[in-house]
Protein backbone atom coordinates (compact mmCIF):
# COMPACT_ATOMS: atom_id res chain seq x y z
CA UNK A 1 0.00 0.00 0.00
CA UNK A 2 1.04 3.21 -1.06
CA UNK A 3 0.93 5.89 1.68
CA UNK A 4 -0.49 9.58 0.27
CA UNK A 5 -0.17 12.05 2.91
CA UNK A 6 1.28 15.07 2.15
CA UNK A 7 4.60 14.09 1.76
CA UNK A 8 3.74 10.90 -0.03
CA UNK A 9 3.29 9.60 -3.46
CA UNK A 10 2.25 13.24 -5.43
CA UNK A 11 5.81 15.12 -4.21
CA UNK A 12 7.82 12.64 -6.19
CA UNK A 13 5.76 12.50 -9.23
CA UNK A 14 6.31 16.08 -9.58
CA UNK A 15 9.72 15.95 -8.89
CA UNK A 16 11.26 15.84 -12.71
CA UNK A 17 9.39 18.36 -13.11
CA UNK A 18 10.90 20.73 -10.92
CA UNK A 19 12.36 23.33 -12.15
CA UNK A 20 11.37 23.08 -16.12
CA UNK A 21 10.25 26.38 -16.46
CA UNK A 22 14.17 27.72 -15.41
CA UNK A 23 15.66 25.43 -17.55
CA UNK A 24 13.60 25.93 -20.57
CA UNK A 25 13.86 29.18 -20.30
CA UNK A 26 17.44 28.87 -20.37
CA UNK A 27 17.57 27.00 -23.05
CA UNK A 28 15.92 29.85 -25.23
CA UNK A 29 17.62 32.85 -23.88
CA UNK A 30 21.31 33.66 -26.18
CA UNK A 31 24.09 33.27 -24.06
CA UNK A 32 25.84 36.40 -22.80
CA UNK A 33 29.05 37.79 -21.11
CA UNK A 34 29.17 40.91 -19.23
CA UNK A 35 32.49 42.96 -18.39
CA UNK A 36 33.09 46.34 -17.05
CA UNK A 37 36.43 48.58 -16.91
CA UNK A 38 36.78 52.70 -15.79
CA UNK A 39 35.34 53.90 -18.60
CA UNK A 40 32.34 51.45 -19.91
CA UNK A 41 30.10 48.54 -18.83
CA UNK A 42 30.04 45.69 -22.32
CA UNK A 43 27.95 43.34 -22.76
CA UNK A 44 28.27 40.31 -25.34
CA UNK A 45 25.28 38.69 -26.57
CA UNK A 46 25.70 35.10 -28.92
CA UNK A 47 22.95 35.66 -31.84
CA UNK A 48 23.46 33.04 -34.68
CA UNK A 49 21.54 32.90 -37.42
CA UNK A 50 19.69 36.24 -36.18
CA UNK A 51 19.66 39.87 -38.54
CA UNK A 52 20.25 42.85 -36.99
CA UNK A 53 16.69 43.92 -37.67
CA UNK A 54 15.26 41.10 -35.85
CA UNK A 55 16.81 42.80 -32.58
CA UNK A 56 15.50 45.02 -30.51
CA UNK A 57 16.95 47.11 -27.43
CA UNK A 58 15.66 48.86 -24.74
CA UNK A 59 16.26 50.62 -21.58
CA UNK A 60 13.62 51.17 -18.68
CA UNK A 61 14.15 52.20 -15.44
CA UNK A 62 17.87 51.05 -15.30
CA UNK A 63 17.19 47.34 -17.72
CA UNK A 64 18.37 47.22 -20.49
CA UNK A 65 16.41 44.25 -22.39
CA UNK A 66 17.56 42.69 -25.71
CA UNK A 67 14.59 40.85 -27.43
CA UNK A 68 14.46 39.46 -30.92
CA UNK A 69 13.08 36.87 -32.84
CA UNK A 70 15.32 33.65 -34.06
CA UNK A 71 14.41 31.66 -37.11
CA UNK A 72 17.34 29.25 -38.32
CA UNK A 73 16.92 26.33 -40.53
CA UNK A 74 19.52 23.93 -41.70
CA UNK A 75 19.11 20.87 -44.27
CA UNK A 76 21.14 18.16 -45.36
CA UNK A 77 20.06 15.44 -47.88
CA UNK A 78 22.21 12.06 -48.78
CA UNK A 79 21.36 9.62 -51.09
CA UNK A 80 18.77 7.56 -48.73
CA UNK A 81 18.60 10.29 -45.68
CA UNK A 82 17.45 13.40 -45.37
CA UNK A 83 17.24 15.67 -42.47
CA UNK A 84 16.05 19.16 -41.38
CA UNK A 85 16.61 21.18 -38.31
CA UNK A 86 14.56 24.11 -37.43
CA UNK A 87 15.07 26.85 -34.74
CA UNK A 88 12.31 29.01 -33.97
CA UNK A 89 11.13 31.26 -31.12
CA UNK A 90 11.24 34.88 -29.76
CA UNK A 91 14.03 35.44 -26.99
CA UNK A 92 14.31 37.84 -23.90
CA UNK A 93 17.30 38.62 -22.33
CA UNK A 94 17.91 41.36 -19.54
CA UNK A 95 20.04 43.20 -17.59
CA UNK A 96 20.12 45.30 -14.40
CA UNK A 97 22.39 48.07 -15.08
CA UNK A 98 24.48 49.54 -12.25
CA UNK A 99 23.77 53.32 -11.07
CA UNK A 100 26.93 55.01 -12.87
CA UNK A 101 25.98 53.38 -16.08
CA UNK A 102 24.79 56.27 -19.00
CA UNK A 103 21.80 55.04 -21.23
CA UNK A 104 21.77 58.04 -23.11
CA UNK A 105 24.49 57.04 -24.97
CA UNK A 106 24.56 53.69 -24.59
CA UNK A 107 25.89 51.51 -28.83
CA UNK A 108 25.19 48.57 -29.93
CA UNK A 109 27.12 46.26 -32.90
CA UNK A 110 26.34 43.22 -34.43
CA UNK A 111 29.04 41.30 -35.91
CA UNK A 112 29.31 37.54 -36.77
CA UNK A 113 26.56 36.65 -35.24
CA UNK A 114 27.38 37.97 -31.42
CA UNK A 115 25.54 41.35 -30.39
CA UNK A 116 27.73 44.18 -28.72
CA UNK A 117 26.82 46.71 -26.13
CA UNK A 118 28.60 48.97 -24.90
CA UNK A 119 27.04 51.53 -21.93
CA UNK A 120 29.69 54.40 -20.47
CA UNK A 121 29.84 54.75 -17.66
CA UNK A 122 29.28 58.43 -15.58
CA UNK A 123 32.11 60.32 -14.39
CA UNK A 124 31.84 60.12 -10.01
CA UNK A 125 29.76 63.36 -9.50
CA UNK A 126 31.33 65.97 -7.02
CA UNK A 127 29.69 66.59 -3.79
CA UNK A 128 27.40 69.77 -3.92
CA UNK A 129 27.47 70.19 -0.15
CA UNK A 130 26.77 73.51 1.51
CA UNK A 131 26.06 74.93 4.34
CA UNK A 132 22.60 75.40 6.33
CA UNK A 133 22.02 78.08 8.30
CA UNK A 134 20.13 77.66 11.81
CA UNK A 135 17.38 80.47 12.19
CA UNK A 136 15.81 81.54 15.47
CA UNK A 137 12.57 79.59 15.89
Amino acid sequence: MVETTQTGLWPHLYAPLKGLSTKISDWLSPASDASSDDGAYRISVELPGVPEEAVELRVDDGVLSVTGEKTATREDRGETWYFSEREYGAFRRSFRLPGDADADRAEAHMKDGVLEITVPRRAPEESRGRRIAVKKA
